[in-house]
């Protein structure tokens, strides 16, 4: 393992969130009214973390906490230009008036990326419908990739997102935390876990080996959760594979630095190189994203 646990390229955190201090949103970035947050998400705390784990960059995902209010996360992008790159989230309003909304978010404040959660989508909508498919479409179009959210796992999701695959193969799309993968205990959950590989088909879709927490069924250091790696190496290739933290809600878990030393931990579990790592590490998403993580 110690062979495989110093990069030499930079190390990128591919998920992480923050958003307002209670004080900030009293004065200028408010909550989203029920979804108030319990833990501490600042951008001060994450730059602490950020800076004990050795980690160099990240890709801050716009969280509900603040919904389809970009602006502290804005604020945080113009403050740390070379550290910090937006994914932004989709508002899948039936008006069609997210489409507008994720052109200026990409073309006017720069984010990259932008979030598809499917339970924003309208009571008994899908993402394949008008509304998601021209968000989709446009993404691709402005070069951003899309990253899904599939909390409730990839079965109820799997057409949708084949769907949208076959019809705008120039969409880059990014499977958050393994698609909420758990290492398979039955026929059921193998067949989950084989769909989720099969995507693989697809060259233009990703995955982020992230908020291992999530995906385990084991207390830390989440060895289980080898197996995901190995098969996903074996499906997708190390360099369409991208490390996550889940800050802040890892700190609770695991603590930041635990979470980046686990990572190298359960690539040294499987048959990885040192090459591999460095991909899942830090080359993938800064190829996904070029011009990213420089110095002005």
């Amino acid at each position: 393992m110690a062979a495989v646990s110093a990069p030499t390229c930079k190390v990128i955190d591919s998920h992480l969130h923050v958003w307002a201090t209670p004080q900030q949103a009293k004065e200028e970035y408010p909550y989203f009214p029920g979804l108030e947050p319990t833990l501490r998400g600042d951008d001060d705390l994450l730059l602490q973390c950020m800076s004990e784990a050795g980690v160099d960059g990240a890709l801050l995902v716009q969280p509900r906490n603040h919904m389809f209010d970009h602006s502290l996360v804005i604020s945080v992008l113009k403050k740390y230009p070379s550290k910090f790159i937006g994914c932004c989230l989709a508002n899948p309003a039936d008006d069609g008036s997210g489409i507008k909304q994720l052109e200026h978010l990409i073309v006017q404040e720069k984010f990259r990326a932008v979030r598809f959660n499917p339970t924003l989508w309208p009571s008994g909508q899908k993402m394949t419908n008008e509304v998601g498919r021209s968000l989709f479409s446009k993404a691709g179009e402005l070069g951003a990739p899309v990253a899904i959210q599939t909390t409730e796992g990839i079965g109820p999701y799997i057409q949708e997102i084949e769907e949208l695959c076959r019809d705008y193969p120039a969409t880059t799309v990014i499977l958050d935390h393994m698609a909420f993968c758990k290492p398979p205990t039955n026929d059921e959950e193998e067949k989950a876990f084989s769909s989720f590989l099969n995507l693989s088909r697809f060259p233009q879709v990703y995955i982020k080996f992230s908020a291992l927490f999530r995906i385990t069924r084991e207390p830390y250091p989440y060895e289980d959760t080898a197996q995901l790696l190995s098969r996903a190496i074996s499906h997708y290739g190390a360099n369409r594979i991208m490390w996550g933290s889940d800050f802040p809600y890892v700190v609770a878990e695991c603590g930041y630095k635990g979470i980046r030393e686990a990572i190298s931990h359960v690539a040294g579990k499987v048959p990885a190189s040192p090459s591999d790592l460095e991909w899942i590490l830090g080359k993938t998403i800064s190829q996904l994203f070029q011009g990213a993580w420089v110095a002005p």
